[in-house]
């Protein structure tokens, strides 16, 4: 039933409880999906759930993830692809626990995903509907749930009532979607989401809609276009521009008019199309010794102090939402200025701003365009000259197997890495089609993220591609089972190296010459046995393959492009080299 005036729409639903209201709103407010790992709290939904698929209306169509860290990703990739937060429900305390570290990553990467648990019931005696039923139900109480998430969300909330019901739902969904964008957590006791409501009235659309994102100052525009237009050999280094696809024609406008090299540390975007002449890679040291004058966009590392550092003489502007980082407790990276505000509006400022200084610039823009031609040029041939070595090698070379993917893929095939997927062999000309979303350094987000991205994007192929230790960490049998029951047919890649190759490759850092680095095999870096990942997808009736052989790797690929093409998941086990 709708009613309302012309100041407030309402709707209304009768005979219902809290939990069928709840699930009524979250679809009223855009919730598309509830990626759920289900236990003794989830009775009140799973009714409402019942019921509403018999009487109808409109509610997040539950899937069923048979692991915690596999729902949030697929929470991460689907808002990825859409721009709109999911829902993701767990069990109480334990399933909270085993989420974390999809959550951290969301937190850092500032994605929005609506994390909700159940609250172990309170009431012991009484006759209360949702009461504890089971002895589960006391070991499993905390004193405070919430704490053990609380720096890694927005927001975390105890729904007491029904009352405050629909308030809860909306400030729940304008935090997470407000600047800077991140998480909640919202607990839901069984009691209250068995509470009967006779009628529930609420708000259709939201009286509480999300603020609108914080605009750069106009007078910090101007004095970054300033020091733009006096500087002669200026860099950008980014990891997160992109993040909105559309930001991508903005920088590259940016860069283009002012010859401005743009450089990506661990890109978790993609930012410029990788053919745009003032794309310069993926390796901002090479940079820092000639800039006088470094812009950071959206990077929270823009280098590392005790490895390499910018001139002492060299101007630092940092652009971000956020520029300070501030839910980091220690960063203090140089900064002569700085401008808070989405890349959506202060690229297009900066970009005006520049443009009226073009004729000041004009000579050392000239000259600045011919060097970094050159400079790109060089290090596109040095570039092919690593993918030529590895063309043979045995065990793969990850340059190899990365231009085989290339080969394959198409424009708006979207690409996940977890892996030591080489960025410098990859040509990506579509914004949208890049992701590398464990900010938090938690492994294991791939998979899940893959899956999302395929549930929001079905017409489009999704590559996952994930080290060994990675795809062990995602929780494969339980993503292959989705895959299966939800129809997500995606190419799984396995970097198969055998060992962690990060810790390998820090042991060597901190201790170059040392013991780990003079032995043939560093202690707790490798896996001793390898494993035939291939017949892990078999068990959801994919296709798996293992490739030892390099001039398989593109026969392989196609095979497993067909399958995927024919609505069947794939699986390739690539035996590579590690660092």
């Amino acid at each position: 039933m709708t009613k309302g005036s012309a100041e407030v729409a309402t709707k209304t639903i009768e005979n219902a409880t809290a939990a069928e209201a709840y699930l009524t709103l979250m679809a009223d407010r855009g919730v598309d999906y509830l990626f759920a790992n289900a236990g003794t709290d989830f009775a009140p939904l799973i009714e409402s759930l019942s019921k509403m698929e018999v009487s109808g209306g409109a509610y997040p169509k539950p899937v069923t993830v048979p692991h915690e860290n596999v729902a949030v990703g697929m929470a991460l990739g689907y808002y990825l692809i859409t721009g709109r937060p999911q829902l993701v429900m767990v069990h109480v305390n334990v399933g909270t626990a085993n989420a974390i570290c999809g959550v951290m990553n969301a937190w850092r990467g500032n994605v929005p995903i609506l994390f909700t648990a159940g609250r172990t019931p309170y009431s012991e005696e009484g006759g209360l509907l949702g009461q504890r039923s089971g002895e589960i139900h006391w070991p499993q109480e905390m004193r405070d749930q919430g704490s053990m998430l609380r720096e890694f969300v927005k927001w975390d909330y105890e729904l007491p009532n029904t009352q405050v019901l629909e308030p809860a739902i909306d400030r729940a969904i304008n935090l997470a979607m407000s600047e800077p964008k991140g998480p909640i957590y919202l607990t839901l006791p069984r009691e209250v989401l068995a509470a009967p409501l006779e009628t529930f009235t609420y708000a259709s659309p939201s009286r509480q809609q999300t603020p609108s994102a914080p605009h750069a100052d106009p007078r910090a525009i101007d004095e970054a276009a300033e020091m733009i237009a006096r500087a002669e050999n200026p860099v950008i280094i980014t990891s997160s521009a992109g993040r909105d696809p559309s930001d991508v024609a903005r920088l590259a406008a940016l860069a283009e008019i002012f010859a401005i090299p743009v450089t990506q540390r661990k890109p978790r975007y993609m930012v410029l199309p990788t053919a745009h002449e003032m794309h310069l890679g993926y390796n901002p040291d090479a940079f820092l010794e000639k800039a006088d004058l470094i812009i950071v966009l959206e990077c929270d590392v823009p280098w590392i102090p005790s490895k390499k550092g910018p001139r002492a003489d060299a101007k630092i502007i940092h652009i971000a939402v956020d520029p300070l980082f501030s839910a980091y407790p220690m960063r203090s990276f140089a900064s002569d200025l700085g401008i808070t505000g989405v890349l959506s509006s202060t690229l297009p400022l900066l970009t005006q701003a520049l443009e009226a200084r073009q004729g000041q610039a004009r000579d050392r823009i000239a000259a600045r365009r011919k060097r970094l031609a050159e400079t790109r040029a060089t290090q596109r041939q040095r570039w092919l000259e690593i993918l030529d070595k590895g063309r043979t090698q045995v065990p793969l070379h990850p340059a190899w197997i990365t231009h085989c993917v290339n080969e394959v893929k198409s424009d708006d095939t979207i690409l996940i890495k977890e892996s030591p997927l080489t960025w410098e062999h990859l040509d990506l000309s579509q914004p949208g089609t890049f992701f590398s979303a464990g900010a938090a350094g938690g492994l294991g987000w791939g998979l899940g993220t893959a899956l999302g991205a395929k549930m929001a994007a079905r017409d489009r192929h999704v590559i996952c591609t994930v080290g060994d230790g990675a795809y062990m960490f995602g929780n494969p049998i339980p993503a292959h089972y989705v895959a299966k029951a939800e129809n997500l047919p995606i190419l799984t890649i396995v970097f198969n190296n055998q060992m962690w190759g990060a810790v390998k490759r820090n042991t060597h850092e901190v201790y170059p010459g040392g013991y780990a680095a003079r032995s043939n095999r560093e202690p707790l870096t490798y896996f001793d046995t390898q494993l035939a990942f291939e017949k892990a997808v078999e068990t959801a009736g994919g296709h798996g393959e293992c490739v030892t052989d390099p001039a398989e790797m593109p026969r392989a690929l196609r095979r497993a492009m067909d399958a995927i093409e024919s609505g069947n998941q794939a699986l390739l086990n690539v035996i590579c080299s590690g660092p």
